[in-house]
């Protein structure tokens, strides 16, 4: 579908300027006046500016939590779909969420149900949020469904971020450790060497394992960086074919501590996306295949999906994620309970919330760790690169001496 770029002015007088992806030109210049947008130039957008949407920015998790959430407070006040769509876009402050809002609306005006008119934009609206938005507009509890989901993107955002945020004090301490011993190896060591050069005076193994460890890094860099740019080259396209991404999500959830912490948050994660969308009226093997796709561990997407092939042939989930040894027994357990008393959804919801606590205290006891040891091995590297050069001085004063 082609890209236009529009320029228009809105009820206020203002210039408003923005990309759409319609048919045709006439498609464009009535949807802005749809819109209430009075048309001052609409043309196609050259094949180069078509690229810029892949810079410009994309739709954040909280920026679509505070759109779900004001949208279910304009149909629960009993304003009109397309009424409500059209205020949303208007005061959204994400312009690229502003511009599929406005295409929503056309859709939506157009005949198209509100989950079909989503389903188009994947980039902002997940497969999740399409279909509990469908059961939400089958069920005539669209506001109800809006609710659920922007409680379950907040706190399925909270986790990622948690994870995530886990993972930066090692980073940053990796990186400060890598650029100390580059500047020690580049600048310091080679003027250690041409000192220790004007002495006969035989050299003591580290002394000469980190000079040439210099040498190396300062003769051949270029290939060390080519190696380090290939090899990271080769586990992202390995990690895109599905044995690969297998095989590292597995080695992933094996890790200590940290594999403790990826296996919480995606049983958390698992399990609170299922009960939201049992809850929300979505069928059970809907869910179970929405959730494998979201479940971003290729161990968990098999488990999940092997539960799925269970339910359609007439068996429980529970046994084939007893069989993955992925989830917990205690996990397992409230899931086999909750299918056997009919409250699936509730059960699935309040392992979440106990999981919740769990990462919480996994990422805790995951910091706690990584500060000692990251600060232990900063020192032995760094520390023993600064002794290895002063064991040659020791040396020379004690010949003096």
């Amino acid at each position: 579908m082609p890209v236009f770029e529009y320029t228009a002015r809105n009820l206020k007088g203002d210039l408003e300027k923005g990309q759409v992806d319609l048919p045709t030109r006439d498609d464009v210049v009535a949807h802005l006046r749809k819109n209430r947008l009075v048309v001052v130039q609409v043309r196609q957008a050259p094949k180069s500016v078509s690229l810029g949407g892949m810079f410009k920015g994309g739709v954040k998790t909280r920026d679509v939590v505070i759109f779900t959430r004001q949208f279910a407070t304009m149909i629960n006040a009993g304003l009109p779909l397309v009424q409500a769509l059209d205020i949303l876009a208007q005061q959204t402050e994400n312009k690229v969420l502003a511009d599929v809002t406005r295409q929503v609306v056309y859709d939506v005006e157009s005949g198209q149900t509100l989950a079909d008119a989503l389903r188009k934009h994947p980039k902002a609206f997940s497969d999740l949020y399409v279909n509990m938005v469908a059961a939400g507009e089958a069920g005539g509890i669209l506001d109800t469904i809006l609710q659920r989901l922007a409680e379950f993107l907040e706190k399925n955002d909270a986790i990622i971020r948690k994870v995530k945020g886990a993972m930066v004090y090692p980073g940053v301490i990796m990186t400060v450790a890598v650029v100390a011993v580059a500047v020690l190896l580049i600048f310091v060591i080679p003027t250690f060497q041409t000192m220790f050069a004007s002495v006969a005076l035989e050299l003591p193994l580290p002394t000469r394992i980190v000079i040439g460890m210099s040498k190396i890094l300062t003769s051949y860099w270029w290939a060390i960086l080519g190696a380090i740019g290939l090899t990271i080259f080769g586990i992202n396209r390995y990690y895109k074919t599905p044995t690969g991404r297998l095989q590292i999500d597995s080695l992933l959830l094996k890790f200590p501590v940290l594999g403790d912490v990826l296996r919480k948050s995606a049983v958390s994660r698992f399990t609170r996306t299922l009960g939201t969308l049992v809850s929300s009226g979505v069928s059970i093997l809907d869910g179970l295949e929405i959730t494998a796709r979201t479940a971003g561990n290729m161990v968990i997407h098999n488990a999940v999906m092997e539960s799925r092939q269970s339910i359609a042939g007439g068996d429980t989930i529970a046994a084939p994620l007893q069989r993955s040894k992925v989830f917990p027994p205690m996990v397992i357990s409230m899931i086999a309970v909750g299918e056997q008393t009919g409250g699936l959804d509730e059960m699935l919801s309040k392992i979440a919330d106990f999981y919740d606590e769990e990462v919480d205290a996994a990422v805790s006891t995951l910091l706690s760790l990584m500060e000692p040891v990251m600060i232990v091995v900063l020192g032995v590297i760094v520390g023993g690169m600064v002794v290895a050069m002063y064991l040659p001085i020791f040396d020379m004063v004690n010949a003096v001496q």
